[in-house]
């Protein structure tokens, strides 16, 4: 029999109310893990389950969390191998066995389990997960990398899910990325472009993030929406791509603020050939003309996490120093996972807050 774990979690019980404690009893099933969690990163998506009314698939009282890493704690019969082992957790977990899965559709399975939202997730001294999917992590590269394990937890998230993008949208040498909103995700998302061989275009309205990512994430030039309306922010693109050399079509447009006003600024851009991809999420409508699609023969394409596999590569970047995490993310105890939330919502916080038990 598997070992139990004495843990305990934080539990949101409704929209805005107070997160509450809870100890429980952590014992993996067959085929199953339990984390001793490093850390948990606060995402927009988190914010919005909070304090925007958006549901959860299991319903409340729920343990947030899916920015997840740690060290395999106990393992249930077939995952024993996976103990002592420092992992990140996948933000989303597909079953591996269905007919999606097998079609290499991974990220639309049905069955796939998401911490946090289809199971308790990682604001939590320990969290039981799958162990079909989760990424190994070599400590001896890490530390030689100059990080610690918690660092590592916003891979699952706010580093794959931009990767997956992208690598979907076939970013090369030579291009020009435009990236609309450079928060948490998208300011990953400058990186990984660049890291793809693009020249970056960073668009936000706030100047702080926006001089962040010049300096320490490799964004070529900053604009500011605040400043600029459509047809001047377009201008200022494309003199910028002229300037460099680069192609006046085929931009790759990465919609990370997981805003209206972002997301109309993202299709506005469109140019011949150009790809548009949304990995920012809203709960509110915009209002665009979707024959421009049309009319620049153009893309659009929506990203939906980042499968499994993926993980690696992209851990490999961070491994490399190709893309930096530690200007980008700071630790808070668990214990204070209320102002957190707060101050992440009020934007007092401006990098990537990690919870840490």
């Amino acid at each position: 029999m598997p070992p139990t774990i004495a843990a305990h979690r934080w539990l949101m019980t409704a929209p805005k109310a107070p997160l509450v404690r809870e100890d429980f009893a952590a014992t993996p099933g067959a085929g199953e893990v339990v984390v001793a969690v490093a850390g948990c990163g606060v995402c927009h998506t988190d914010l919005g389950y909070y304090y925007d009314g958006v549901r959860t698939n299991q319903p409340l009282p729920l343990a947030l969390g899916h920015e997840v890493s740690g060290r395999v704690a106990a393992a249930g019969e077939g995952a024993e191998a996976w103990l002592g082992r420092a992992v990140i957790v996948p933000a989303v977990l597909p079953c591996g066995d269905c007919d999606l899965c097998r079609r290499g559709l991974a990220t639309i399975c049905r069955a796939q389990k998401m911490p946090g939202n289809d199971i308790p997730g990682g604001f939590a001294s320990h969290i039981v997960v799958p162990a079909r999917g989760l990424c190994p992590v070599d400590e001896q590269r890490l530390a030689a990398a100059g990080l610690a394990l918690w660092q590592v937890s916003i891979v699952a998230d706010a580093l794959t899910t931009p990767y997956q993008a992208v690598q979907r949208a076939g970013v090369a040498p030579g291009d020009l990325a435009v990236v609309v909103g450079v928060g948490g995700v998208g300011g990953y998302c400058v990186q990984i472009a660049r890291a793809f061989g693009a020249e970056v275009v960073a668009v936000d309205v706030d100047t702080r993030k926006l001089e962040h990512i010049v300096r320490d994430g490799g964004a070529a030039l900053a604009l500011n929406a605040r400043d600029l309306d459509a047809k001047a922010l377009k201008k200022a693109v494309a003199d910028f791509a002229k300037s460099r050399g680069l192609r006046a079509t085929e931009w790759k447009i990465f919609e990370c603020s997981g805003t209206a006003a972002g997301q109309g600024t993202a299709f506005n851009l469109l140019v011949h050939g150009a790809t548009l991809a949304v990995v920012g999420f809203t709960m509110d409508k915009v209002e665009v003309r979707l024959s421009n699609l049309m009319a620049f023969d153009a893309r659009a394409i929506g990203n939906w996490g980042c499968p499994p596999e993926l993980y690696p590569a992209a851990l490999d970047l961070v491994l490399e120093r190709k893309v930096h995490l530690v200007p980008f993310v700071e630790a808070h105890p668990l214990a204070d996972i209320n102002p957190v939330f707060h101050a992440v919502h009020a934007r007092e916080i401006t990098r990537r807050a990690v919870l840490v038990p």
